[in-house]
């Protein structure tokens, strides 16, 4: 008997490790950044001011999510699944080793690699699970589940292994085993990838992208990447990281506004479909805000670890980037009981709306932040303090993640018009990476020479996140009905 009719299909396994391996290297790098960034010159760093470094670690962290949306139409239309997922883990091993060589213009172009490569990866690795259960229902929602596991692994397991070596041994030690971390996992891939039975919605198997087309796009990719640093370095021009990470957030936040007034006024959607956008809207809104705080964890909470936290243990020190694996180790730990709280819930009929859990979420975020206050003002004063303030943040802001993020996920592909799904999804995309942009500017306002405005900086973020959680708590009734159809043909 085909052990995949048991359980589940053998290319959930080959999916599983890719990903981890791939989360591996991402978080592994992305625990080194702010930290190498603000190192001065002469002890191996880049010697770059907090602010340009944090705004730096936002325009990187907000390009991957903005490479995913060109990245799933190639893979859709270009390389296929599994050919996107090959090319792109190869482009993020180039990037990584990148970043192990030596040198301002190696260091930019790694992580422009890296952007792309993710891009390309993550998108269509997500999609490739779901096309592993054509059947749908509670299989498929399994299978995701054991994939997040996959997610949350290598982002605990890469910080441990990456920090110990950038901090310990050298940064680009740490960079190098990234890079070796997504070699692993393309390794398996190729070794598993017969297991991978991936299908459309038809009845016609996916094929393979032709090899010229494949080199084609990787040629394009490579030369994007690389020319854009060549360019810069040739012609001599400077870029005002801050400057444009500013420019960039107004630029998404734009785009985000003309798209909705677009949907709202010219779509031509019924009445009932109007309403779900707004709902959207809302939504969009609120994810924004959420991860404006949240990925901070990278950033600001880094450098907080990093210089204001004791970490001695005896006679060895703690490196700062190991608090990186510490939200990752708390999702696998409690996800299982979000999952069972939700389903519990849901059998008595007293399942929270998505605007509840959302403003829930928000206001665990302000409750992480305001734990953040009286810590910070203590370490300015002591000069450091306890590793509790720090997973105290750690803990309630995981649980506003639990609260959110797969909500959101889910109640936008509900609520989007039928002829409109992609699209949403892509906004949504968007909301995170305006949430990225925007934590990496707050994250240089509470850091270096303003360290100083640590704690009011900290209460602000915890103030705007609360009042967010408060008003999407009072409007989740009134607008709940927004979400329920009124009609039987709205209903389907």
């Amino acid at each position: 008997m085909d052990r995949a009719s048991e359980g589940h299909p053998r290319g959930l396994y080959t999916l599983f490790f890719t990903e981890m391996w791939e989360r591996f290297s991402y978080y592994g790098m992305r625990a080194l950044l702010v930290l190498f960034m603000v190192t001065p010159v002469a002890q191996g760093g880049l010697g770059f001011r907090d602010e340009v470094a944090t705004a730096i670690y936002g325009l990187y962290t907000a390009g991957v999510y903005l490479a995913a949306l060109p990245g799933g139409w190639l893979g859709d239309r270009v390389l296929g699944g599994p050919g996107a997922v090959w090319v792109g883990g190869w482009i993020i091993a180039g990037g990584h080793f990148c970043l192990a060589v030596p040198g301002v213009a190696s260091f930019f172009a790694g992580l422009i690699l890296v952007v792309l490569g993710t891009g390309l990866l993550k998108p269509n690795i997500s999609a490739l699970v779901g096309t592993l259960y054509p059947e749908g229902g509670a299989r498929r929602d399994a299978g995701f589940t054991l994939f997040y596991m996959g997610i949350n692994l290598g982002a605990a397991l890469g910080p441990l292994v990456c920090s110990f070596l950038g901090e310990r041994v050298g940064w680009h030690y740490g960079f190098g085993a990234a890079g070796v971390g997504m070699v692993l996992g393309l390794v398996q891939f190729a070794l598993t990838r017969r297991h991978l039975v991936v299908q459309r919605e038809g009845p016609e198997p996916v094929e393979a992208a032709p090899l010229s087309r494949t080199a084609l796009v990787i040629a394009g990719l490579l030369a994007a990447a690389l020319g854009a640093v060549a360019v810069a370095g040739w012609t001599g021009m400077r870029v005002d990281p801050v400057g444009l990470a500013r420019k960039a957030a107004g630029v998404i936040a734009g785009l985000a506004v003309a798209y909705f007034v677009w949907a709202l006024t010219l779509a031509r959607i019924s009445r009932e479909e109007r309403r779900r956008v707004a709902v959207i809207l809302i939504l969009f809104a609120a994810a924004a805000l959420f991860w404006s705080g949240y990925e901070q964890a990278g950033s600001s909470l880094n450098l907080f670890a990093e210089r204001y936290t004791d970490r001695q243990v005896g006679s060895f020190e703690i490196p700062a980037g190991w608090f990186q694996a510490v939200p990752a180790v708390f999702v696998i730990v409690f996800a299982p009981g979000f999952a069972w709280l939700w389903v519990r819930l849901a059998r008595r009929g007293r399942d929270p709306s998505p605007l509840t859990k959302l403003g829930g979420g928000l206001l665990l975020l302000a409750v992480g932040f305001g734990v953040l206050v009286p810590g910070s003002r203590r370490a300015l004063e002591q000069g450091s303090v306890w590793p509790t303030w720090l997973l105290a943040t750690f803990l309630f802001q995981v649980f506003g993640e639990l609260m959110l993020s797969p909500v959101g996920l889910s109640a936008v592909t509900k609520l989007a018009p039928a002829r409109l799904v992609g699209q949403m999804m892509g906004v949504w995309f968007l909301a995170a990476s305006l949430g990225n942009l925007l934590a990496g500017l707050l994250a240089g306002n509470v850091t270096g020479e303003r360290a100083s405005a640590m704690p009011g900086q900290f209460g602000s973020v915890a103030l705007g996140a609360g009042v967010a959680g408060l008003v999407l708590l009072m409007v989740s009734r009134p607008v709940q009905r927004w979400m329920t159809p009124s009609t039987p043909a709205e209903r389907g």
